[in-house]
């Protein structure tokens, strides 16, 4: 978790100069469209504060009132993203609304343009990061945060577009109706990372790519026994708890069936990195006899 955690904090910084450039945009042009864009910026600060304490508090390890550890923690970062960015969007519609009602000309863009284009550049190299380390840790908050920072990326090209358009036809409403339009893009992001994030802390299970890779690898390192079922999953952040019943024949010893446990795990753990397995074993007289066959 270290380099996660350090990843995190480099977010605070990037999300904090990246503000500070899209505000001295806004100032230099004076569009509503901008000062959108601008907004958002905040919140990106705002989101990596919370996703660096989020991996401070998973990064802790099991204790007496948490036995399954704390990486659960990191979608509480996740919905709080989610929700400051639908107030954003809130924002964003009452400043523009009235000016779309009484347009305003855009003035001197070209500065301000580059100053934005400039803090889009660092925005998007940091979201190709974020994205590739919260891959790799399987970290939820991390990867909220890039797909977040990603949309913010789509968003200003948009904005710049569109101020660009504004200043060339002469038509200024153009201005606060992309400014409206970031408004619900932003707002369609938040819900999505809102839904995504509730659904882990709602004990979801994998997807069924990852579950069909599961019960392949269930069948096919389960020589002994006769076959397995009721497979349930579910993430926690980083984490992955698989559990299953596992039937052999009722004369098999303990220790027979405890090396086909100890094979199962090794294998789940192989093909899911962080997979925490629970089997329980049940004799073939009493068991459902449904589920997956043993290759």
């Amino acid at each position: 978790m270290e380099r996660t955690t350090s990843i995190a904090l480099g977010s605070v910084v990037v999300a904090a100069v990246v503000l500070g450039l899209k505000f001295l945009a806004y100032l230099l042009t004076g569009s509503v469209a901008l000062y959108s864009d601008a907004l958002e910026s905040i919140i990106n600060v705002a989101a990596a504060l919370a996703a660096l304490i989020a991996l401070r508090v998973a990064a802790r390890p099991a204790d007496a009132n948490h036995p399954y550890g704390h990486t659960k923690a990191e979608y509480f970062s996740a919905v709080a993203e989610g929700v400051l960015i639908v107030l954003a969007a809130a924002s964003i519609a009452r400043e523009a609304w009235p000016v779309l009602l009484h347009p305003r000309p855009v003035e001197a863009p070209w500065a301000g343009l580059l100053v934005n284009v400039g803090a889009s550049a660092l925005n998007g190299v940091w979201a190709a990061v974020l994205l590739r380390a919260g891959r790799a840790a399987r970290s939820p908050a991390l990867l909220a945060d890039g797909r977040h920072i990603l949309t913010d990326v789509v968003t200003s090209v948009g904005v710049v577009a569109g101020v660009l358009l504004a200043r060339v036809t002469g038509l200024s409403w153009l201005d606060p109706a992309l400014a409206l339009l970031v408004a619900v893009n932003i707002l369609w992001s938040g819900w999505g990372l809102i839904r995504e994030s509730v659904g882990g802390l709602m004990d979801a299970s994998v997807d069924p790519t990852t579950e069909a890779r599961i019960r392949h690898a269930m069948s096919e390192h389960a020589e002994g026994a006769l076959e397995m079922h009721d497979l349930r999953t579910r993430h926690a952040g980083r984490l992955t708890f698989i559990e299953f019943h596992l039937v052999v024949p009722g004369e098999m010893t303990v220790t027979q069936a405890h090396a086909i446990c100890d094979r199962l795990e090794e294998a789940l753990q192989a093909e899911t990195p962080g997979a925490h397995v629970t089997i329980h074993v049940e004799p073939q007289e009493q068991a459902k006899h449904h589920g997956v066959l043993v290759l």
